[in-house]
């Protein structure tokens, strides 16, 4: 229980962040997708079940907010965390740009994949490369965070997780 109640708080921080303060720093049409980057770091760290449920969880958040077909951010967000916290089964290296490079491509991947949903259901306002543009701007204002929120991230997790208890 402590776990979902840390992890309901980083969202809703994260989404208040990304709608007050930070939607106010816009470059080239872009803003900086904090919500990609908790769910994102929430699959590095936990695994692909705890990526996609909290990829909802935040997805659905944020289309509450937004002015736009419901589901439309829980679908990317719930794919980017499960495929992301699948990819880190594979990876043996603890680099720590690591993280920095899974948040940039996997935003990357998951507004470019919102672009196409969007295009598909006509909700699309412009054409594919202001999407690249818009993809490739966010994934670097979220690498750029990543080394500052990334620790945090982690304390949370290791903080929020069930001590083990050894009974003899």
């Amino acid at each position: 229980m402590r776990r979902v109640l840390a992890w309901i708080a980083v969202v809703v921080t994260a989404l208040l962040l990304q709608s007050t303060i930070f939607a106010q720093i816009e470059l080239g049409g872009s803003k900086p997708q904090l919500l990609y980057l908790v769910t994102i770091v929430l699959a590095v760290l936990e695994g692909p079940s705890s990526g996609a449920v909290g990829g909802f969880s935040a997805g659905m958040a944020q289309d509450f907010l937004l002015n736009s077909p419901k589901g439309m951010t829980a679908l990317t967000l719930t794919l980017v965390g499960y495929m992301v916290g699948t990819i880190r089964h594979y990876i043996t290296t603890p680099s720590p740009a690591l993280p920095t490079l899974l948040v940039g491509a996997g935003t990357a991947a998951g507004v470019i994949f919102y672009g196409f949903v969007s295009f598909l259901l006509g909700e699309l306002p412009s054409g594919p490369l202001y999407v690249l543009r818009v993809a490739f701007l966010s994934a670097a204002y979220n690498a750029i965070l990543t080394p500052l929120l990334f620790p945090l991230l982690r304390r949370v997790a290791e903080h929020s997780r069930r001590q083990k208890v050894y009974r003899w």
